[in-house]
């Protein structure tokens, strides 16, 4: 009778070990997941510190950078909306971006479905093509295509980089498109083709719904793109009521060798909160594409 009484002790004792384990590892998970959040969000609560501190505070050496040494002020931020035009450029930045979201959307996406579906000769050459399309520096191409600018009489206008981005984003956001309509099973299409369905018919009632996660990246990356380009929107425009935020907001509030850094880093916040925003509002619809299952084999 010792035998089994001790193999039951024994099994005991690993089922202990083992919830040990798990428990350990889970709260261990938790602590690097904590971390990893806290080092992300490092520059957002940096940049609220500073756009809240005063000039004493911020540029005395001997204060603590990470803390209010002096009480907060919301002067700086104040500064921004009242005393310089970056209203103005927000709208820009959102209708511009907005308007390249969809010339994206509608040309990338009847591409990246003819390249990853129809199996053509020049399918895998063209995808080929378009990515490197994507990878010739803007630095070569802005004095051509300032030359397409003002030949179509749009210089000095929001409207250039609503005709000029969309050859950023169109090229890489094919690209994408093609990797997850690849993912996609082609039963899916096939079977709606069967049931009547024209081929454009079953794309746009099977496959593009599966290809929301897709479309969310290309949404999101076209945007952050739009909103975060500098070169273009430096050389074609000039007027400060035609600006968007990435020329706006340093060419007001640095003048000359005088940098209203609080100003700055408000600016930053403002700009980058919507963003993460929207992407957050769609983080669970765009991870479960990858994890659900098309078809059942």
């Amino acid at each position: 009778m010792a035998a089994p009484t001790a193999s039951i002790g024994d099994n005991a004792r690993l089922r202990r070990h083992y919830a040990r384990r798990a428990v350990l590892g889970r709260v261990g998970l938790y602590v690097v997941a904590v971390l990893a959040a806290l080092v992300c969000a490092m520059p957002f609560v940096w940049s609220t510190l500073t756009a809240t501190k005063l000039n004493a505070d911020l540029y005395n050496p001997d204060n603590n950078p990470f803390l209010y040494n002096q009480p907060p002020t919301a002067d700086h931020v104040m500064f921004l909306f009242k005393n310089t035009a970056f209203m103005t450029f927000a709208w820009n930045t959102l209708w511009v971006g907005l308007l390249v979201v969809l010339i994206t959307l509608a040309l990338g996406i009847p591409a990246a479905y003819s390249i990853a579906r129809l199996n053509r000769p020049w399918s895998t050459p063209m995808g080929i093509a378009i990515f490197f399309v994507y990878l010739v520096p803007p630095s070569l191409l802005f004095l051509s295509l300032s030359r397409v600018v003002v030949a179509l009489g749009l210089q000095d206008s929001t409207w250039s980089l609503v005709l000029i981005y969309p050859t950023i984003t169109v090229p890489v956001s094919t690209w994408l498109l093609i990797g997850f309509l690849k993912a996609l099973p082609r039963d899916i299409e096939e079977q709606a083709m069967v049931d009547g369905y024209s081929r454009l018919g079953a794309m746009l009632r099977t496959i593009l719904p599966l290809l929301f996660p897709g479309t969310v990246a290309v949404v999101v990356f076209a945007f952050t793109l739009t909103a975060s380009e500098f070169i273009y929107a430096l050389t074609f425009i000039s007027p400060t009521q035609e600006k968007v935020v990435s020329t706006g907001v340093p060419t007001e509030l640095v003048r000359g060798d005088v940098f209203f850094w609080q100003s700055l880093q408000a600016a930053n916040i403002f700009v980058a909160i919507p963003i993460a925003f929207v992407f957050n509002l769609f983080l669970a619809r765009f991870i479960s594409g990858f994890t659900m299952g098309a078809v059942k084999g």
